[in-house]
This record gives structure tokens, C-alpha cells and sequence, in this order.
């Protein structure tokens, strides 16, 4: 499937589309390359034009370094999500599959990283938000994807959660302490 064609399904028909996605293959080296590598990219072509253009503090150069750390960590952050998901499934009666969970992790990032586009402009960058839908689509495609019963999907949606936004927080607070953040 096309690029395109899945963001609008994953979007539109989530539970139709973790069907489709369940059968497919879970390689890393294509799901990095055609799916996190393009859409990763909007919120940090966004967030650089949105600081370049409109942020006094900030020059060009550290922008374009600010974006270039921050896409890297968005493969960073999704990889030991993955990680995380998998480890976590069997204790929601779901079962271990590193491709599943990190389909799931990816697939569902989607709307985080398109709600990347807000980042140009300050004054709607409250938009982001919208990027919570992936919580939604993480909780619609366990059952699917790490066959985690319906009635644990929302309690395994949520303990992934809080350990990949906790992983988030220490890269974040690491990336600050080397200096390399604002």
C-alpha cells in the first residue's frame, strides 16, 4: 500500500486498516524507510521553517540542528516504543511479536507526526494535540496486532504510554543536559 493510501486508512478506518496491516509483513528496515523516515520528517521541517521564520531566539543554524536531533530521536523514541510494546503485551494477555508491536507503535504515530504541521505556525502549534488520536489508534490496533484481549487493550494502551512518554522525557532531559536543546 501506498504512503498516501495508509495515512488515510489508518486515519479514516482504523480497525479495517490494523486488519490489513496485521497480515503484513513487520520489517524494520521498510517500515523506518517508508513510513517513519517520510512522515517523521513533518514535524521537523515544520517545527525548523515554524523557528527559522518566526523565532528570534533562535538562528537558522539551531533550528536546522534542533530538527536534525529531533527527527533522529523520533526513530529513537519509536524503536524502544516498540520495544516497550512488545515487552508489555504478555502481561495484558497479549502475546510477544517485535514485528506487531512495532507496526502498531508506527502506524499509530501517524497522526502525531502529520499534527507536525501546526509547528509553522506559533500561534497554532496548540493544534498538536490533535496528535493524541494515536493513543486511539494504539488501543483499536493491539487486539489486532498483540491479540491483547479487548477489555486489556485500554490498560495496555495506557502502561506502554506512560513508559514511552517516560523514555521520551529522560531522552528529552538528556538531550537538554548535553546542551544541544533549548
Amino acid at each position: 500500500m501506498d504512503l498516501v493510501e495508509r495515512v488515510k486508512a489508518i486515519l479514516a478506518s482504523p480497525k479495517m486498516e490494523w486488519r490489513t496491516i496485521a497480515d503484513e509483513p513487520g520489517d524494520p528496515a521498510y517500515l523506518f524507510a517508508n513510513y517513519v523516515a517520510v512522515l517523521a520528517a513533518i514535524p521537523a521541517v515544520c517545527g525548523f521553517l515554524g523557528a527559522a521564520i518566526f523565532s528570534s531566539r533562535l538562528g537558522v543554524g539551531r533550528a536546522f540542528f534542533y530538527a536534525i536531533v529531533f527527527y533522529v530521536l523520533s526513530f529513537v523514541i519509536v524503536y524502544v516504543a516498540g520495544l516497550i510494546a512488545d515487552a508489555l503485551a504478555p502481561s495484558f494477555g497479549g502475546r510477544k511479536s517485535q514485528p506487531g508491536a512495532l507496526k502498531l507503535v508506527v502506524y499509530s504515530m501517524t497522526p502525531a507526526w502529520l499534527a507536525g504541521v501546526f509547528l509553522l505556525i506559533p500561534g497554532l502549534r496548540f493544534l498538536t494535540i490533535l496528535g493524541l488520536y494515536a493513543f486511539y489508534l494504539f488501543w483499536v490496533g493491539a487486539p489486532a496486532l498483540m491479540k491483547t484481549p479487548n477489555d486489556k487493550a485500554a490498560p495496555y494502551t495506557a502502561a506502554t504510554a506512560i513508559c514511552a512518554i517516560v523514555i521520551f522525557v529522560v531522552v528529552i532531559l538528556i538531550v537538554k543536559a548535553v546542551g544541544v536543546a533549548p
